[in-house]
């Protein structure tokens, strides 16, 4: 039998690392905010001939428009995010770009004025704080039956923080090397990771409530381990086909839900991880206080008590 509960402390150093490189792009890239967040308008245009996209970036420049940021879809269209338009800006925008290059067409158009976006970054942060808080109180009620449920709720509440952390790193990093935005699709996907990743994490749970009552040891480590053990195939295949069902989005839907997809590519896998091997691991820690224990047996602690 597998003694995954046994390599508890290398999966929390990992997890570890993991978040620490996550916190540190956030604290270097940051963020890049779209449109639905930071104001401006959003313009996706196609040519008739072939533009290169530094000619498009240097026209728009000399229009009066420098700090636009252009994307090229996979459809060969350009998206062009600037500040906010009104129609007749619009209008002398695509009449100059259309005299520089020639025929274009518009295939969509939008724009959000800085009150909507600071109120739509207001909103989605209440969003993702009352998930948090409802699924800290479900998981908290569903095992009121078990010993110290307050614990099964914290300890799921741990994963998929990690889970939603390490999707934004990821895309702090894509945003600070690629420039991606984040987007309203960005926060549908960090709430599905969190769905995903409570369901995941119940499952285990719940065979774990059930070794309980079964008696199948008196060493909870035991129990933990045998209930991860039992409900590995069942995690491991849910995931994968998402896994297929995601990546079809990915690369058959396009850039309109670029972000979403990408998001839930991330939080499968890494909400996989966690309801294995962060969650139940976490369990176990706390009952058997092992909190201290674990401090000293990080290897950057091994090495110090070596060198003295």
């Amino acid at each position: 039998m597998f003694d995954i509960i046994g390599k508890r402390f290398w999966f929390l150093l990992i997890s570890g690392v993991v978040i620490l490189i996550s916190v540190v792009s956030l604290a270097v890239f940051g963020l890049r905010p779209g449109v639905e967040f930071s104001s401006g308008s959003i313009l996706t245009v196609s040519f008739e001939q072939e533009v290169e996209q530094e000619e498009l970036k240097q026209e728009l420049v000399n229009l009066g428009y420098p700090n636009t940021i252009i994307q090229r879809t996979g459809d060969g269209d350009f998206l062009i995010r600037t500040r906010e338009l009104s129609g007749e800006k619009k209008t002398q925008l695509e009449d100059a770009l259309t005299t520089r290059f020639g025929g274009l067409t518009e295939s969509e158009f939008y724009s959000v004025s800085p009150m909507v976006a600071t109120e739509t970054a207001s909103n989605a942060a209440i969003a993702v704080a009352i998930a948090a808080i409802g699924v800290l109180l479900y998981v908290t009620w569903a095992f009121h039956r078990m010993p110290k449920p307050f614990r099964y709720g914290t300890t799921a509440i741990v994963a998929l923080t990690h889970d939603a952390l390490v999707a934004v790193g990821v895309f702090s990093i894509l945003g600070g090397l690629l420039g991606w935005e984040i987007n309203l699709m960005f926060i549908t996907g960090i709430l599905a990771v969190i769905g995903y990743s409570v369901n995941n994490t119940v499952v285990v749970f719940d065979r774990i409530r059930e070794n309980l009552k079964l008696g199948v040891s008196p060493d909870f480590e035991v129990v933990v381990n045998n209930s991860l053990v039992e409900t590995l195939g069942r995690s491991l295949n849910t995931s994968l086909t998402t896994l297929f069902v995601v990546l079809a989005l990915l690369f058959f839907v396009g850039m309109s839900i670029q972000n979403f997809a990408i998001v839930l590519l991330i939080g499968v896998i890494v909400g996989t991880f966690s309801s294995i091997c962060i969650a139940p691991t976490l369990l176990v820690v706390w009952e058997k206080g092992e909190w201290g224990r674990l401090i000293q047996w990080l290897p950057i602690s091994a090495v110090k008590g070596r060198s003295r």
